[in-house]
């Protein structure tokens, strides 16, 4: 029986040694700009790869008409500033082909503002668009840009900035993207396109994640990067880089409702056409690891296509606002059905208490309170087992050669005092999914990134710098190990004595919110446990 308790807490320590190598690998720094990065100039231009026919926007040939491309260095583009963005547009295909998100740091420089769209810094990570049809401009085609930069003045509520390209008619086709204030969806309007083309909007990235993750994860921990598609009929469905570079992608290609998007770590960008007009999505491999996911829409009668570009954080709150769906792009791995209730309880203590840290302790408490009945029963069998504890070292003195006879007395010993070996694990068996669920949370949302605590902690979502709390972690995770009975083998009793120095060297390298909640865990199941133990001690005595 004490080798079955002992088993659970290997698999414990296990799991945490899988989730301390997920995060070390997490937590190195992305490639630097000279690294293994695609090159524009590696891109090929005639990798395109047709895409099935879906018979409500068009044939096989509109799909495959969506030209291949990306924007070559040293080609003319104007910035763009905002409250929430800093954008740089190119003439080459009028697209955004740079995006800092303003408000959010760079994961290694803090005094940078995050890059999203990026044209071969760390990454390639354009949004495209242009009309599919004879003569028509695309993001080939070269765009007359409004002159110099333009930014969103005090008081103003949107910015308007519009482009033009010729078209083969001797006509001229407009691309205008409206920015507004406090709002991180840009508007994409085309006019002037001929009667029966169709508009493109697209997203092209290299298929590095933005940050660097193991791959080898047990339990999967790894955030998603890719693209992925949504549609009323068919609901979310990610589809992986590797399937599309063997052409075994599988999603909707054809809806009236919907969006494509490319999503990664903490952000995401998404294509969203209202309304219920008939869309093609598309994807495909359009240079060396280079991929390009988009949707194709019939052009009004009047020459004219809209849609939203949504691009910035995955903020959950704000993403269901935004689009049907959209708040799916947050990567809980498998443990969503935990991982989701654990976040919204968060979300409603932070918004009480107005700090991460807190609502993290205060999610303790409530954990706590739920489970009250479960651990008081498992510590006060782990407290009858303590009584017992010198009983067992005779019956190990006098049956040790005997392993059989020795088992029958000490089971017949734990069914005359009424107690249950097993009892002990249930805490440890609880807490399990909920740590592993809490861990997709400080590693998938957004919300936690650089969110302070206290003090010295100014980012729950990467380790202590001082390692304060994994030190006191350890500490109360040493008592919690004096309280507990001691096992009868030498050898059991020495491999517990040494779990609290194991578990602190793993959560050195953990999440702050992760160590603060496991530290409060522990605090109150030593308040708990030394109460109970002390009020059977007591019984016993009498």
């Amino acid at each position: 029986m004490d080798n079955r308790r002992l088993i659970l807490l290997l698999v414990f320590s296990f799991s945490l040694i899988m989730l301390w190598d997920a995060w070390q690998k997490q937590s190195q720094p992305k490639l630097a700009a000279g690294g293994t990065a695609t090159t524009v100039g590696a891109v090929a231009s005639n990798s395109a790869v047709p895409v099935p026919n879906v018979s409500a926007v068009g044939s096989a040939a509109v799909t495959a008409a969506v030209p291949v491309a990306v924007v070559a260095p040293g080609v003319a583009s104007t910035r763009i500033r905002t409250d929430l963005y800093v954008a740089d547009i190119s003439a080459q295909g009028g697209d955004i082909i740079r995006l800092e998100l303003v408000g959010h740091p760079d994961t290694e420089d803090k005094s940078k503002n995050f890059v999203l769209f990026d044209n071969g810094g760390q990454h390639i990570y354009l949004a495209q668009s242009g009309v599919i049809g004879d003569g028509m401009p695309n993001h080939k085609t070269e765009w007359k840009l409004a002159p110099g930069d333009l930014s969103l003045k005090d008081g103003e509520k949107q910015l308007e900035v519009r482009l033009e390209a010729a078209a083969a008619s001797g006509g001229k086709v407009a691309k205008t993207y409206v920015f507004h204030r406090g709002s991180y969806q840009i508007d994409v309007r085309h006019e002037g396109a001929a009667a029966g083309a169709h508009a493109y909007y697209q997203i092209t990235r290299d298929g590095k994640p933005a940050e660097v993750q193991g791959s080898s994860m047990m339990m999967g921990v790894t955030t998603f990067t890719g693209p992925a598609v949504f549609t009323d009929a068919e609901k979310y469905q990610k589809v992986e880089f590797a399937d599309i570079l063997k052409g075994k992608a599988k999603f909707a290609q054809k809806a009236d409702s919907g969006w494509v998007a490319m999503v990664q770590h903490y952000f995401v960008a998404a294509w969203l056409p209202s309304g219920t007009t008939p869309r093609e999505f598309y994807m495909r491999k359009v240079g060396e690891d280079l991929y390009s996911a988009g949707v194709i829409l019939p052009v009004a009668a009047d020459g004219k296509s809209s849609v939203s570009l949504y691009a910035g954080p995955q903020e959950q709150d704000k993403l269901e606002k935004v689009a049907p769906g959209l708040d799916l792009v947050v990567d809980y791995g498998w443990l969503t059905v935990i991982a989701a209730p654990l976040f919204w309880v968060l979300g409603a203590i932070h918004k009480l208490t107005g700090n991460w840290g807190w609502a993290i302790i205060g999610l303790t408490l409530l954990l706590k309170l739920a489970f009250f009945p479960l651990s008081a029963a498992s510590y006060k069998s782990m407290a009858k087992m303590r009584v017992l504890t010198p009983k067992l070292v005779k019956l190990k003195e006098a049956y040790g050669d005997d392993k059989q006879r020795l088992n029958q007395e000490m089971m017949a010993l734990y069914k005359k005092e009424k107690v249950n070996p097993l009892g002990g694990c249930l805490p440890v068996l609880v807490q399990i999914p909920v740590f592993i669920a809490l861990y997709w949370v400080l590693l998938g949302t957004v919300e936690m990134r650089n969110a302070p605590w206290l003090g010295w902690i100014h980012d729950l979502s990467v380790k202590d710098p001082f390692y304060v709390l994994p030190l006191i972690m350890g500490a109360t995770m040493f008592i919690q190990t004096k309280l507990n009975p001691t096992p009868p083998d030498p050898i059991q009793a020495k491999v517990m004595l040494f779990m609290p120095i194991m578990f602190t060297g793993m959560f050195l390298f953990f999440p702050a919110g992760l160590v603060l909640y496991w530290t409060v865990n522990n605090i109150l199941s030593i308040a708990q446990q030394w109460q109970i133990t002390r009020l059977v001690e007591a019984g016993e005595k009498k």
